[in-house]
């Protein structure tokens, strides 16, 4: 199979083209000129890059590398930093950015359209998140993931193109950006220092970044045709935060030290992840299937050097 992939050099997307590349696929990767992160690219025969901003995705369809794709995987999102999440102009151009995916997508051929979603869209919840939980999204960042989902499944009702709107909770492992609190906590304690963090009484639910290529790559291939949707892609592991944050101290052999209370809330708000992934399940048969201890030893040598 043939993938066209935007944000092919982010955290999810640089996984998730190395899994498709490792089981032979060919992947067109859509990188930014310039881009920092182009080094996070392993380079294979099946892999091509195209050099194109998120603004000139119509420009996909001049291209002959994007020719003949299949399935479109769109990852590609500015302002998911904590001030960028709230910032409405650039979620608006995310938001314009992504319908013109959706339209390139179309004009290409491909059968399957996926798109990174995330948890944000449900906003504060105290229960278990299933696809059909209410969504009142607090961020401009949730707010804008879920409108386009909306108008995108509205866009395409009828059509030949399938739409996966793959609603994505708490990702870690290598290559996670510096500030999660998972690679915040682990550089802290392996160099001996004090960690401050929020109250971290909330539930809390993880996903090594390898099951979660793998659940991406279930739901573009595994699928039946016509199964558009919503689908949760989560951990099977939900435990009240300080659990998570105590088994990273133990593993990292009790070094430094941590307090809890001192740290406000981030941009979504104190909320809970207690995810409902039987849909995926069900779906495609999808497990998680790499525990949160393990993930972490697999980033310690990462950390050390």
């Amino acid at each position: 199979m043939k993938f066209i992939v935007t944000g092919a050099t982010s955290f999810i997307g640089s996984h998730t083209v190395k899994m498709l590349l490792e089981q032979g696929h060919q992947v067109c990767a859509v990188v930014r000129p310039g881009s920092s992160n182009a080094d996070k690219l392993e380079y294979y025969d099946n892999l091509s890059v195209v050099w194109q901003d998120l603004s000139g995705l119509n420009r996909l369809i001049e291209d002959k590398e994007c020719r003949d794709a299949d399935i479109f995987l769109h990852f590609g999102w500015d302002g998911i930093g904590s001030a960028g999440r709230n910032d409405p102009e650039i979620q608006k151009k995310n938001l314009e950015h992504s319908m013109q995916a959706v339209k390139t997508a179309q004009e290409l051929g491909c059968g399957r359209f996926l798109f990174s979603g995330s948890q944000a869209e449900y906003g504060i919840h105290r229960d278990a998140m299933t696809e059909t939980s209410s969504c009142s999204p607090v961020s401009e960042y949730g707010k804008a993931k879920l409108e386009f989902g909306r108008r995108a499944m509205a866009e395409l009702e009828g059509a030949q193109m399938d739409f996966i709107h793959a609603r994505i909770f708490s990702v870690y492992g290598p290559g996670d950006h510096p500030w999660s609190l998972v690679n915040t906590a682990l550089s802290t304690f392996l160099s001996g220092g004090h960690m401050e963090l929020g109250e971290c009484t909330q539930k809390w639910n993880f996903l090594y970044i390898e099951d979660m290529a793998g659940a991406v790559i279930s739901l573009a291939l595994g699928l039946a045709p016509r199964q558009s949707g919503v689908y949760n892609i989560a951990g099977n592991d939900t435990r009240i935060l300080r659990e998570f944050v105590e088994e990273i101290y133990e593993l990292c052999g009790k070094r430094g030290s941590f307090s809890y209370g001192l740290r406000p809330p981030n941009a979504e708000g104190p909320a809970s992840l207690i995810p409902d992934i039987k849909k995926i399940e069900e779906a495609t048969g999808w497990k998680p299937a790499v525990s949160f201890a393990d993930g972490i030893r697999s980033m310690l040598p990462v950390q050390k050097e």
